[in-house]
């Protein structure tokens, strides 16, 4: 952590081989991702994972490359230890330039401690986001001729990353939120069925929701089933779980319907948090995925001033979006900017279910550094996003 913040002040970023070798990054990488892929899509942090009554959980929204700010929240909330878990909750890279450092420090603390840090996937840990919002330029720019190596290598580790945590049974959090259920396809007849095997076809389905099909929600079984290891979550075909829990996001009106603003995921009103939270016992839904820009756009809901909102207060609980990047974006196309706070949640026993928001504002000055991006071109990025650029992988349609 020294050393990365020492770098990031005194060292170009091409000088970056000289702090971290690439056959360093090699065995960390290799080392988190088996650790990483092992682990189910939703983690159960429990008391079988060492959850007690001298336990705290530190809940962490996105940072988005902002080194400075990692670090700070991490002194602040006191590091992972035997007492203290951490959940980050995704959108590591991208916008910040800092990206590769926040991710490989993360990294580090996973493999050093497996069972008190937990690192989700968010939907920039793609293949799509990263080439668009900076993250592969950064890696290419401080590794040089092996660049494209340990960008691969990034992108392996970001497909093992795992969807969603379940704390103490009772707090849900995941980087966008809710996801869909699989609708239900009627049998083949028998007659259909023999004249396919007949013919020796390959039939491809495609069960994206149509007008016909309702949306529902899924269930933890569903989720527990969904194929994550994709560089890009589908936005068609079956496996359409994995873009929703990363790209979705909440609604003060009734219901759940395509997001065609971003045109992927779900948006779901406070009868769907109200479902969810009575369906599987639980008390809160900690989600993250929207900063400030996306915030000024949506009148409905609350802004991003102070790193977290309240979306949704039903019977059963509360639905909260949490962002952890202060004064956000770090590259700014306007004038005026944002200057949000940012937020971390700390849980405490017994239920771990009561969120206690710690505050914090952005560490300045920051070392002076070139984006690695077009800013003034994708201020707006997440809601402009180009799916004609992501074609689903070989197979996942079917």
């Amino acid at each position: 952590m020294r050393t990365f913040e020492w770098a990031s002040v005194n060292l170009a970023p091409s000088e970056f081989p000289s702090v971290l070798p690439v056959l360093v990054f090699d065995k960390l990488a290799l080392a988190a991702s088996k650790i990483l892929h092992k682990e189910p899509n939703c983690i159960k942090l429990d008391e079988t994972s060492g959850l007690d009554s001298n336990s705290r959980v530190v809940v962490v929204g996105d940072v988005h490359g902002q080194l400075h700010d990692t670090l700070f929240l991490l002194k602040d909330a006191g590091f992972p230890s035997d007492d203290r878990f951490f959940v980050f909750n995704g959108d590591y890279v991208d916008r910040g330039a800092w990206g590769l450092e926040v991710f490989l420090l993360l990294l580090s603390w996973k493999v050093l401690m497996p069972k008190r840090i937990y690192l989700l996937r968010g939907n920039h840990e793609s293949k799509y986001c990263t080439s668009v919002y900076g993250f592969e330029k950064e890696v290419l720019t401080k590794y040089g001729d092996n660049g494209k190596h340990v960008y691969r290598k990034c992108l392996g580790c970001f497909e093992g990353l795992p969807l969603a945590c379940i704390i103490a049974g009772t707090t849900y959090t995941a980087h966008g939120g809710l996801f869909r259920g699989n609708p239900v396809a009627a049998p083949p007849s028998k007659r259909s069925k023999k004249k396919k095997q007949k013919k020796n076809r390959k039939v491809v389905h495609d069960t994206a929701s149509s007008s016909s099909d309702p949306l529902t929600l899924g269930s933890l079984e569903e989720l527990a089933k969904a194929r994550r290891s994709v560089l890009d979550p589908p936005w068609k075909g079956p496996n359409l779980i994995p873009g929703d829990i990363l790209w979705s996001d909440p609604s003060t009106v009734a219901g759940l319907s395509p997001n065609n603003e971003r045109g992927i995921g779900l948006l779901w009103g406070p009868d769907c948090t109200e479902e969810f939270l009575k369906k599987f016992d639980l008390k809160l839904i900690i989600r993250s995925h929207e900063g400030p820009d996306a915030r000024d756009k949506r009148s409905d809901l609350g802004g991003m001033e102070m790193g977290y909102t309240v979306d949704h207060s039903v019977e059963s609980g509360k639905l909260i979006t949490l962002f952890s990047a202060p004064d956000y974006p770090q590259f700014q196309a306007t004038r005026e900017r944002y200057g949000n706070k940012a937020a971390y949640i700390v849980l405490e026993p017994p239920g771990f279910d009561t969120p206690s928001f710690r505050v914090f504002d952005a560490v300045t000055p920051r070392p002076t550094v070139n984006p690695y991006y077009d800013f003034e071109e994708v201020i707006d990025s997440d809601e402009e996003l180009d799916m004609g650029t992501m074609v689903p992988e070989s197979g996942a349609e079917q």
